[in-house]
């Protein structure tokens, strides 16, 4: 079958590789009908370390169950799934406790396991990681079930944690996929202003459709003035910090009031926090880490299911499995908000 696999920095190739197979008796394998580049997966395209076995990509895909393990239960043959970005048990204590992501026995895909930017894909723990829609997607909600397996649920997961309530001020640090899936998410929760930061015109009128009521385009202390400005001078009530870089940590530092939450799921590429500090004295909460996806998507999928939020919009290039380097090329340079991948 075809795959996608990451050599180092800026190189990645569509290779010949073995075929998917049951390799546990609790695995399953999946023909992928949709894939996608993520954000996240632009950071070893600019920084990998060159490898001789290279990496296989990909992390977010829904298709069709093709074979089951002897111990898998729930899931069967042909059955439509989407594939969370983690794969888990779904009954270890975490998972029971909605954190499927920290499962003592799961891990990631793309990581632990062969990713999903491929004709198929093994699943670990299948019972547990794959959610089974009753039927098959139709075309015009495929993208939209898609941004379930992590972008959707990870900005759902940000307004989480940044206590997004009804008739409160939000922040979102950030115009890529997930950041434009945290203004759905603090719209969806009832957040009376929502302020989308990026500087990029199609993500800033994207960001406007989905709900945000301002836009600041600056960077560092400028930004931090302009919310400040823009919040009678006290700040807004949560952040939703989906870049992960010093300088956006520092930001939703500076800009969260006092007694306020950030919300962080941008991959987190610093190691210490920026403000801690002031953020002390402020008595600033500062959660999140990577979403765990599966136990948000029974709350999610009817709102995608009915129409009420399309985060699917965040697709605007679609490619076949040859073309997957120009997509990444193409997400790198800022062409594309999010591609999805046909294979």
């Amino acid at each position: 079958m075809r795959a996608t696999i990451m050599y180092r920095a800026g190189d990645v190739r569509i290779e010949d590789v073995a075929d998917a197979a049951i390799v546990q008796p609790t695995d399953a394998i999946v023909r992928v009908t949709r894939a996608c580049i993520c954000g996240s997966d632009l950071w070893p395209y600019k920084l990998m370390e060159p490898s001789e076995s290279g990496q296989r990509m990909g992390h977010e895909a829904v298709g069709v169950v093709e074979d089951v393990g002897p111990e898998v239960r729930r899931v069967k043959r042909g059955d439509f799934v989407i594939m969370p970005f983690a794969f888990s048990d779904g009954s270890c204590q975490f998972c029971e406790e909605g954190l499927n992501t920290s499962c003592e026995r799961g891990g990631f895909f793309g990581v632990q396991t062969p990713g999903a930017q491929a004709e198929a894909v093994r699943i670990p723990q299948a019972d547990g990681t794959l959610y089974v829609l009753p039927a098959p997607a139709d075309d015009a909600l495929m993208a939209s079930v898609l941004t379930l397996s992590d972008v959707m649920g990870t900005g759902h997961h940000a307004a989480l944690g940044a206590g997004v309530q009804p008739g409160k001020r939000v922040a979102v640090i950030g115009d890529g996929a997930v950041g434009l899936c945290g203004v759905i998410a603090a719209r969806r929760m009832g957040a009376e202003q929502i302020v989308i930061m990026g500087r990029h015109g199609d993500r800033i009128e994207l960001a406007k459709a989905f709900g945000a009521t301002d836009v600041v385009s600056e960077r560092g202390q400028d930004a931090v003035e302009r919310i400040r400005a823009l919040t009678g001078g006290f700040g807004v009530h949560s952040v939703l910090e989906c870049v992960g870089s010093a300088q956006s940590m520092e930001t939703a530092m500076g800009i969260v009031r006092p007694g306020g939450a950030i919300g962080r799921v941008g991959v987190p590429h610093y190691d210490v926090i920026p403000l801690a500090q002031q953020g002390f004295y402020q008595n600033i909460t500062v959660t999140g880490g990577p979403a765990p996806v599966r136990a948000y998507i029974d709350e999610l999928l009817p709102d995608v299911v009915e129409g009420r939020i399309e985060p699917g919009r965040v697709f605007d290039r679609e490619v076949g499995i040859e073309q997957v380097p120009d997509g990444y090329r193409a997400m790198d340079a800022r062409e594309s908000i999010k591609v999805m991948v046909r294979p």
